[in-house]
């Protein structure tokens, strides 16, 4: 079984501001190599943060085979390959485990609301389709689509589904699944970034973390606290992180969190694609102001 664990950026993925809003492969590398300089334990891409919902199929493929290239197995490549059908998840899922992923991240359909036997059927032929591990990611709010515990708890038996993301920041549900988690093979990371000291309590082994594409040394110092049992450094860390969320706001996903790496001179990280826009000066003269709060 792949360990996963520690923290894992989904990292955003760098456009160039020209018409096409084409991917930025030397912001990239800049951007990977500064993330595990600072000692993140696995490299995410094509998640939410990472505009998986607007970069095409033959993008995703290239993006993952430069990215498995740059990372060149110092940590493992965690890929975003879940699509609305089945068939195309499985198209997707089979060429990036041909471009080199060490584990593939499959969200639930969106749009539609399937039923628990759809959602099993789906998984199960995913699975049975790649023989890398495969991370379930369950994100109700941006799906409409939630993975109820009862299915979670079946889909832990099926061999290569060895791990689940929570980005729901509902407790009731992270405690149901560190409850699997505990009887079964099935690893639990947290994708809340206001809930990782919890989900550690819990016995959570790691969290993909987007204020970690900003904020890594706070998120990387929370993980190491939690481990050490340093409880007063943990809260302290827990607390800092919702200065960077209290100016997410500030703008449509993944803008605030481009424009903040780009702006704490991390890598040329461009803009978001359209239809999100640019944010103004206002906003630019609050992200600097948090990003101070850092030494950013």
């Amino acid at each position: 079984m792949m360990k996963m664990e520690g923290i894992i950026t989904p990292i955003v993925t760098p456009f160039h501001r020209d018409a096409e809003q084409s991917i930025n492969y030397e912001a990239t590398e800049k951007l990977i190599n500064y993330l595990i300089g600072h000692g993140v334990k696995g490299i995410f891409i094509l998640g939410s943060n990472g505009e998986f919902h607007v970069i095409d199929e033959d993008e995703k493929i290239e993006m993952t085979k430069r990215v498995v290239e740059i990372v060149d197995k110092r940590v493992p490549v965690y890929v975003g390959t879940g699509c609305c059908s089945t068939r195309a998840t499985i198209r997707l899922s089979r060429k990036v485990q041909e471009a080199g992923a060490d584990a593939l991240s499959v969200i639930t359909p969106y749009f539609l609301k399937p039923t628990n036997e759809n959602l099993y059927a789906h998984y199960k032929a995913v699975a049975e389709s790649v023989d890398i591990p495969i991370l379930l990611y369950n994100i109700p709010k941006a799906t409409g689509c939630p993975l109820d515990p009862e299915l979670v708890d079946r889909l832990a038996d099926i061999e290569n589904i060895q791990g689940i993301k929570d980005s729901s920041g509902e407790e009731d549900r992270l405690q149901a699944y560190a409850k699997i988690s505990k009887s079964k093979e099935l690893q639990l990371l947290v994708g809340s970034d206001s809930k990782i000291s919890y989900a550690y309590g819990l016995g959570a082994t790691g969290a993909v973390a987007g204020t970690s594409n900003v904020i890594v040394d706070t998120l990387v110092g929370l993980d190491k606290a939690l481990r050490d049992g340093d409880k007063e450094t943990a809260a302290k860390l827990q607390k800092d992180i919702d200065v960077l969320r209290g100016v997410l706001k500030l703008g449509t996903v993944p803008s605030v969190m481009k424009r903040a790496a780009e702006l704490a001179g991390i890598a040329e990280i461009g803009p978001a694609r359209m239809p999100v826009q640019e944010l103004g000066e206002e906003a630019d003269a609050q992200i600097r102001e948090m990003l101070k709060y850092y030494g950013l």
